[in-house]
């Protein structure tokens, strides 16, 4: 058995973030390029592999990022100055068609639930949470945690383990530090790892079906320092970057 991936697609930029529409099963990415501060955001269906929508930048160049995904709705914000983390601004655009649903410049986003997000209004002190229908940008009540779960989002990690607590003989390669992320996923293995090749630190993917190799890719090359877990799953799909700017993924 082969695998390859469904989705393979470039971006102009560093992935820096990505969110998942778990209801909807689209994946969002947040692309940002230092050399021109640009912000740029793209969509594609999990699944069947379309690209909605990629290169989409809004009027603010680079003060922008995702806030969530959900209800078929990205959620985009502003941010409050240039030198400080604080969100302030609200965007939602139409996470299939790009088209922008609504604008709000004074609400920031708290949280998301199962019901959708939760705003406040950045000039009311002391801070008070409203629920709001994503699709207009309405505040429908009050937020009460209670009545207001967190949403599921069916993302599995893989966990981190030493070389020697893996199945015996699936990897020949020594890990960098002796470390790697593992997950078991139906009749897969999957195995990411560092290691060193020619005196330069190297990551690679594996997918192993039974002791068999079914799958490999180099994700970095000549990096400087170990990078953090390289893929998840949604579902049955496996998800991951390559060279901080290639995204890839695979129905296992």
């Amino acid at each position: 058995m082969t695998l390859s991936p469904h989705v393979d697609q470039q971006f102009a930029g560093t992935i820096w973030r990505m969110e998942i529409d778990a209801a909807n099963e689209i994946l969002l990415v947040e692309i940002r390029n230092n050399e021109d501060r640009s912000v740029s955001f793209g969509s594609i269906d999990l699944k069947g592999g379309q690209l909605y929508f990629k290169d989409l930048t809004t009027s603010e160049q680079w003060l922008t990022g995702i806030e969530c995904a959900w209800g078929g709705v990205l959620l985009i914000h502003y941010y409050q100055s240039e030198t400080g983390p604080t969100h302030k601004g609200l965007l939602a655009i139409d996470a299939i068609t790009s088209q922008t649903l609504w604008n709000n410049f004074t609400h920031a986003f708290d949280h998301l639930t199962a019901k959708g997000p939760v705003v406040y209004d950045t000039r009311m002190q002391p801070r008070k949470l409203f629920l709001a229908e994503i699709k207009t940008g309405t505040t429908t009540r009050i937020y009460e945690p209670y009545i207001f779960p967190e949403p599921e989002n069916h993302i599995v990690v893989p966990e981190q383990l030493p070389a020697e607590l893996l199945p015996p003989g699936l990897i020949t390669i020594h890990p960098y530090g002796n470390w790697v992320h593992y997950l078991e996923y139906n009749n897969f293995r999957i195995v990411s790892l560092h290691a060193l090749k020619a005196g330069q630190l190297i990551q690679t993917l594996y997918i192993f079906e039974g002791s068999s190799v079914v799958y490999e890719d180099l994700l970095n090359a000549d990096i400087q320092k170990i990078q953090p877990e390289a893929f998840i799953m949604h579902n049955n799909c496996l998800i991951y970057i390559k060279n901080k700017t290639e995204l890839k993924v695979l129905s296992l």
